[in-house]
């Protein structure tokens, strides 16, 4: 297996952050290295996986690193009821927590061409938003604003992806021109806090939709913030990628 491989799968899996190539010969704490030659590469990507993830919860000042807890995506726009009078719910500022509490359970590199597979799993997440809702809910007028929270529990991101290199300086650097990201998450628990003039019926009412509906809402929010997430994440690692050469992580 070529020593690019691994690093464009170690980009990804980490949910990194764009970083500067380091050309000192000191190993940063941060980096665990490992050898094109090792039979068992496999498993040392998963311990530099599993190495990193304190480094990506407290942020690496000495790179300009910030923490990625949380990690924001723009905005979801959920319809979740028909007809002309549709409830819906928009959230926008939608801060995710948990990212870097992650556990690799499967790892597959890239052979002749195909595509990097990973399954990550993470004990749970959560979602911080702001939200405006329109429509009717159940029989009453919905229209509104407040706060989101969502706690997922038992979450695994199934990644697939592909690479381009190029040559600078000397130095091998790479593209990730194509990123899938499956999203299973098997329970979720979401409430509404602080709705616009603390109108407690229409709390109460949310809230009881989000309890006997909640997996409906999940549906719907999935397509999205799969969507989402692979767009954050295929940006994030060819911004890194683009200024860390592979040799930097791997010895021959």
């Amino acid at each position: 297996m070529h020593f690019s491989q691994f690093l464009s799968l170690f980009v990804i899996l980490i949910f990194s952050i764009p970083i500067e190539a380091q050309n000192n010969k000191k190993i940063p704490p941060y980096i665990h290295q490992c050898k094109e030659s090792d039979p068992k590469l496999t498993e040392c990507a998963v311990q530099a996986l599993h190495h990193i993830r304190p480094y990506l919860k407290q942020g690496i000042p000495e790179i300009e690193m910030p923490p990625v807890e949380p990690f924001r995506i723009d905005s979801l726009s959920l319809a979740l009821t028909t007809g002309p009078n549709g409830y819906k719910i928009t959230l926008r500022d939608v801060d995710i927590y948990g990212a870097s509490n992650y556990t690799i359970s499967k790892l597959k590199l890239s052979k002749n061409g195909s595509p990097f597979e990973a399954k990550v799993k993470f004990q749970k997440m959560s979602i911080d938003a702001k939200y405006t809702s329109s429509g009717v809910l159940i029989i009453l007028p919905a229209s509104g604003n407040g706060t989101f929270h969502a706690d997922f529990s038992d979450v695994t991101a199934n990644v697939r992806f592909s690479t381009t290199s190029i040559k600078k300086n000397g130095k091998t650097y790479y593209n990730v021109e194509r990123l899938d990201l499956d999203l299973i998450i098997k329970e979720a628990n979401m409430v509404v806090k602080k709705i616009f003039n603390n109108n407690k019926v229409l709390i109460e009412a949310t809230n009881l939709f989000l309890r006997e509906n909640g997996d409906e809402v999940l549906k719907v929010m999935m397509p999205q913030l799969r969507t989402k997430l692979a767009a954050v994440f295929k940006k994030v690692a060819n911004t890194l990628l683009n200024h860390v050469p592979v040799e930097q992580f791997l010895t021959a």
